[in-house]
């Protein structure tokens, strides 16, 4: 049996970063992924996605996002059960619990943190009629590798970030970029709509909107649509394509963590944000985009901010007899738990001088 001061469900970013945070704190950590490789959906979904809103990086590509978390926790020599699904929870009588994976393989732990363990994805398709026919063959749900899309011609469906990220950064990839929202106004971070109204304007990117791609055709493989505006005078557009990626989010499924007895809202874990990311069974906490609390903004930083938290007070059930002063890494650097000192590896760029 595995043992570990907490027991983290899910290897995403936010359940990285939650090693590193436990580690300040002299906690060890063993996270439990059902992916082969951590990195949750940032490495298993779109690793050459750029993301735009993580601190101190203009842009950077979810898969080094995830390689740079790794080494920032390598120092507190974190453990994985990976390809494995947390299947069952069991309250001890010592107070702790035990999670069994749906292989067997059994982890004890006084804390558990739910960071993701959403279980299989299912992509939102359109209600086109022939669309499974051109699935490989033209259609795609999610980018896996952006560099499959040079020089081709893409269509793009979508009104959320990931439509209008991937529409931007194909612009310079793709031979015509064609962004279609069945909606006027787009319901991404602004500064995305923006670029993409700039590269509109430009002719890098052709925009539709009030409009839905409705038909497909093709033989053997995709050759054009029909998109359809919302309004009929306007008529329907035949547009000659290579490929069609209607990107309308995942639909995730909570899976065995359903059925732990925790308080659940629209498939997602209620948790106590005023306080430290609790569910309704003490000692288990739910961080990141698998739980839902009042203003909740399902983005990796609040992830992040959520386990700095989170922490905190999972040391008091860790440590009830004991009292922990937070010290600021800039004064104390980074120890493992070897005990030896791991400065930052990036000179500080000072303010003034």
């Amino acid at each position: 049996m595995i043992t570990t001061d907490i027991l983290i469900i899910g290897a995403g970013p936010t359940g990285l970063f939650t090693v590193f945070e436990a580690g300040l704190l002299k906690l060890k950590t063993h996270l439990i992924d059902a992916l082969p490789e951590p990195g949750g959906q940032c490495s298993e979904i779109y690793p050459k996605k750029p993301i735009y809103d993580i601190p101190a990086f203009p842009e950077i590509l979810a898969g080094a996002l995830v390689t740079n978390l790794i080494d920032q926790i390598s120092p507190f020599e974190p453990g994985f059960t990976l390809g494995e699904r947390a299947d069952t929870l069991e309250r001890l009588e010592d107070n702790s619990f035990l999670v069994t994976t749906n292989k067997g393989t059994k982890h004890n732990a006084p804390v558990v943190v739910i960071a993701g363990g959403l279980g299989s994805f299912e992509p939102r398709k359109p209600l086109i009629d022939n669309i499974e026919y051109f699935e490989d063959k033209g259609v795609a749900y999610i980018i896996k590798d952006p560099e499959r899309y040079r020089n081709k011609r893409v269509i793009i469906s979508g009104g959320g970030d990931s439509a209008l990220d991937w529409a931007i950064f194909l612009a310079d990839i793709a031979s015509e970029v064609v962004l279609v929202h069945r909606r006027k106004e787009f319901r991404g971070a602004l500064d995305s709509v923006e670029k993409a109204a700039k590269l509109a304007k430009s002719g890098k990117i052709r925009l539709y909107t009030e409009a839905e791609v409705k038909k497909l055709y093709g033989d053997e493989k995709l050759e054009a649509v029909i998109i359809k505006y919302n309004h009929d005078n306007r008529g329907e557009i035949y547009v000659e394509t290579d490929c069609f990626i209607p990107l309308f989010g995942l639909s995730p499924k909570l899976g065995p963590i359903g059925n732990w007895g925790l308080e659940i809202e629209k498939n997602a874990i209620k948790v106590n944000n005023a306080k430290d990311y609790s569910t309704n069974i003490n000692g288990i906490y739910a961080i990141g985009d698998v739980n839902t609390y009042p203003g909740k903004l399902k983005l990796i930083l609040s992830g992040f901010h959520e386990a700095a938290v989170m922490c905190q007070f999972a040391y008091q059930i860790i440590h009830p007899n004991k009292k922990y002063v937070m010290k600021y890494t800039t004064v104390g650097g980074v120890e493992g738990f070897d005990g030896s000192k791991k400065e930052a590896k990036k000179e500080v760029v000072k303010a003034i001088s």
